[in-house]
């Protein structure tokens, strides 16, 4: 089953608990947070408050996702202020720290997940693979919300679906950037079963039938 992840960078800031309440009728399973430092990526965006605001007010699961210096630093109390599941980026810290991050994602009772940037070859989530519950591939270069989905990527995403079969994984492959109606088939055909939509849903006239229609990919 497919499942949607609107991402809260193209919502309206100024009434994102309106916005994110009603992704719930709308059929969305997951609120994807971007938390961006202005290091790792060109762009800041929001941080450990606003988490824990969200889930005040949300029973969906909160898909976050850091795009942050060596996340090991943040990953516990990003857990603790309602992460369900928690995205690190295997670009922004050793491997050694990565993985020591992962577990203690897992530690928390939270699913740990990874996430590699366009340039970032396939093979490089092979050691990461046994501590994760997700892999979120990008689309597009992370820090900024609206950019055009990038289809070259999508042997990518072929490939990690097929390390997560070979070892009989449960874990989710998402994808996120530049997701749209059309593009989102294309992911699932690649092999996704999660999509970020960020700007796609939220201009959405019909947010329901735009969420209906990546469903129907699968």
């Amino acid at each position: 089953m497919i499942k949607v992840s609107p991402s809260i960078l193209a919502a309206d800031f100024v009434n994102l608990e309106r916005d994110i309440r009603a992704m719930v009728p709308a059929g969305a399973d997951y609120v994807h947070i971007d938390v961006m430092d202005g290091l790792f990526v060109p762009n800041i965006s929001i941080g450990l408050p606003v988490v824990s605001a969200i889930r005040k007010i949300t029973d969906l699961v909160l898909d976050v996702h850091l795009m942050i210096d060596r996340p090991i630093r943040y990953v516990e109390r990003f857990c603790q202020a309602g992460a369900d599941i928690l995205t690190i980026h295997i670009e922004a810290d050793t491997e050694e720290h990565n993985l020591e991050a992962l577990r203690m994602i897992r530690a928390q009772g939270v699913k740990a997940a990874i996430s590699v940037k366009p340039k970032t070859p396939a093979e490089a989530v092979l050691p990461y693979l046994d501590l994760c519950d997700l892999i979120l591939v990008m689309t597009v270069e992370p820090g900024f919300g609206g950019q055009s989905f990038m289809a070259d990527m999508m042997p990518k995403v072929t490939k990690i679906r097929e390390y997560i079969t070979q070892r009989d994984l449960a874990c989710e492959l998402e994808v996120d950037g530049g997701v749209n109606t059309e593009t989102g088939h294309t992911c699932v055909q690649a092999g996704a079963d999660v999509l970020v939509a960020g700007s796609a849903y939220f201009k959405s006239k019909d947010p329901a039938a735009f969420v209906e229609t990546l469903k129907a990919n699968g």
